[in-house]
């Protein structure tokens, strides 16, 4: 619903930020990661996502997309609510995180306070695929390629095309191809090769 919010930094604490937007307070929960990242800057952005709940609206907020892309799929993890993921990307970076579910080191995410055996293993084990689909390596994730690549999978999906291949096709296109491709670029490589 809210992408991000833009504004005066109010009032910064490590758990949460608010930030003054044309004179309406908004209170986002932050991580130690983007605690330490916004520094004491006058005007801030924050990416957010909202958690809906029964008896609460919860903001939670990332100095940048790559987080809340790591965010995100953490909490689609069952067993990992909003506040671990977050207590998550306070104790370990966004790239620690990858990595450890990529190379599957159960120690290095079981090393974070409310992290179990268990949790841990079954985020490894759902996150692992979907984390190298993306790439298989850091960079896939952490780099506007996302949101391009989001856009050209869907318009490809609605021509006909087959999910898979198409993820398949588009992955490799961005890994050879520069940072600067263009959305209509990209489908049109990915056409050729269709």
């Amino acid at each position: 619903m809210y992408s991000y919010f833009e504004g005066k930094l109010h009032e910064k604490t490590p758990t949460y930020a608010i930030i003054d937007c044309n004179g309406v307070g908004y209170m986002i929960n932050i991580s130690l990661h983007t605690f330490s990242k916004i520094k004491d800057e006058e005007k801030c952005r924050l990416y957010t996502h909202l958690s809906v709940k029964e008896d609460a609206l919860t903001l939670y907020g990332f100095a940048d997309k790559e987080e809340r892309v790591l965010f995100r799929h953490l909490i689609s993890v069952s067993g990992v609510g909003a506040n671990t993921a977050r207590m998550m990307l306070s104790s370990l970076s966004p790239e620690e995180i990858f990595q450890a579910i990529v190379t599957n080191k159960v120690s290095a995410l079981q090393a974070i306070k409310g992290i179990g055996a268990k949790t841990a293993q079954r985020i490894i084990l759902d996150l692992k695929d979907k984390l190298e689909k993306l790439g298989g390596d850091k960079e896939i994730l952490f780099v506007e390629h996302n949101t391009k690549r989001e856009e050209a999978l869907s318009a490809l999906i609605m021509l006909g095309f087959n999910k898979n291949l198409v993820e398949k096709m588009l992955d490799k296109i961005i890994r050879s191809e520069p940072a600067t491709i263009t959305v209509e670029q990209l489908i049109k490589s990915a056409l050729k090769n269709l």
